[in-house]
């Protein structure tokens, strides 16, 4: 009887079977397509939830986006020279662009290294100033993370250099932070900020630096640059490899300077333990640990202190802290008789590799996490269903 039913009735009836082999294929070539794509997703899926966002004062989750970069045969493009008179009263004279190129007080290696230098090549009479470089970003900044990656840094008897930021306004109302500066053979780099009034630093334990102490033999913790004497509020490195020949001589490092609604924070890092967000581009200041100076929002509001920052490296001589302090500093003679002979400035320069400008980029965490759930309730179904069908074929 079966014999005589039609060919398509008599399959339907019969015991189903694997597919045909052209059908088989296709299937199992499918669910790889598929398999492989579970894994994609799974891996995105990881990828971002291991991605760390870093939060602002008001709860916003961000990352740190590169802004400017300022590296290699381009760096000085986008600087101006200053040739004014030193506002600290050192014994320099501060080149222009053309006078610091012709006499190799500016330029860059082959390998892209920037060097700044102090004269070092010329015997001077009495009382006459030492040449070298003050240069000053075009952009100005009002918040940002700043990194500055160095070789090699100025130090020596008289020498005083700083890779700072300062407002464009009248001084100090528009605020200036000082993230590396340092006088003579001095071993631990200070971080200083001058302010108009209101503007404090907070004794605590949230950095690992300790606090300047003033005239009074008290620490510090006034700010405002107003006032006749004061020096600024400042942090001391704890690091004996911050500044001077001990960060030469391993190295160099790098120095970070975060400033945003939380606060102003500044790190260091000698080269052996700089962090692998950093050399990979992507900083997140979050796992730096403790920096080595802070300056809370609660006693300093960091946005209305600070505005319309230019970034500013230089170096000089003597002047109101190289030279009131060269009687302590065991440096010999005077600081005037030390400009004299060019041989003591060997070691005044800036070997700079980079440095970067990261901005905030705000992240849309809702909408993130919303696709992030819906990939990973979907991966472990895509997998099951994988390997069912495998098996099955």
């Amino acid at each position: 009887m079966l014999s005589m039913l039609p060919s398509g009735m008599l399959a339907c009836l019969q015991t189903p079977s694997k597919p045909p082999k052209v059908h088989s294929a296709f299937l199992r070539a499918a669910v790889l397509s598929l398999a492989v794509l579970a894994t994609l997703a799974d891996g995105k899926a990881l990828e971002k939830r291991s991605t760390l966002l870093e939060t602002s004062a008001n709860g916003t989750q961000f990352i740190w986006t590169i802004q400017d970069t300022y590296a290699g045969k381009t760096f000085f493009d986008t600087f101006d020279f200053f040739t004014g008179k030193d506002p600290t009263n050192g014994r320099v004279n501060y080149t222009d662009r053309d006078t610091a190129f012709a006499k190799n007080l500016a330029f860059v290696e082959p390998d892209g290294t920037v060097i700044m230098k102090g004269d070092n090549t010329t015997w001077l009479g009495p009382d006459v100033y030492r040449n070298s470089v003050r240069i000053s970003s075009r952009q100005q900044y009002n918040t940002g993370l700043f990194i500055l990656d160095l070789n090699k840094a100025p130090w020596g008897c008289g020498v005083w250099p700083a890779w700072w930021t300062l407002g464009s306004g009248q001084w100090p109302l528009t605020g200036e932070i000082d993230i590396f500066e340092g006088v003579h053979d001095n071993e631990h780099n200070q971080v200083t900020w001058h302010t108009g009034p209101n503007c404090t630093l907070t004794p605590n334990d949230q950095y690992t630096g300790s606090l300047v102490v003033g005239g009074s033999g008290q620490p510090n913790l006034i700010c405002d640059g107003n006032i006749p004497g004061n020096a600024g509020c400042g942090i001391t490195e704890w690091s004996r490899a911050s500044y001077g020949p001990s960060f030469d001589a391993q190295g160099g490092g790098v120095f970070a300077m975060k400033w945003d609604d939380t606060g102003i924070a500044v790190w260091s890092f000698y080269r052996a333990a700089v962090p692998k967000d950093i050399q990979n581009g992507q900083p997140a200041p979050s796992t730096w640990g403790r920096p080595v100076a802070v300056l809370l929002p609660t006693a300093c509001d960091p946005i209305a202190n600070f505005i319309n920052h230019s970034i500013i490296f230089d170096i000089t001589f003597c002047g109101d802290w190289a030279g009131n302090s060269y009687a302590t500093s065991g440096c010999p003679g005077t600081c005037p008789d030390r400009l004299i002979d060019p041989s003591n400035f060997d070691e005044a320069w800036w070997s700079i590799n980079w440095m970067k400008v990261y901005k905030r980029q705000p992240i849309l965490t809702q909408t993130d996490d919303a696709r992030y759930n819906h990939v990973t309730k979907m991966v472990p179904y895509v997998a099951i269903f994988s390997m069912a069908a495998l098996i099955w074929l």
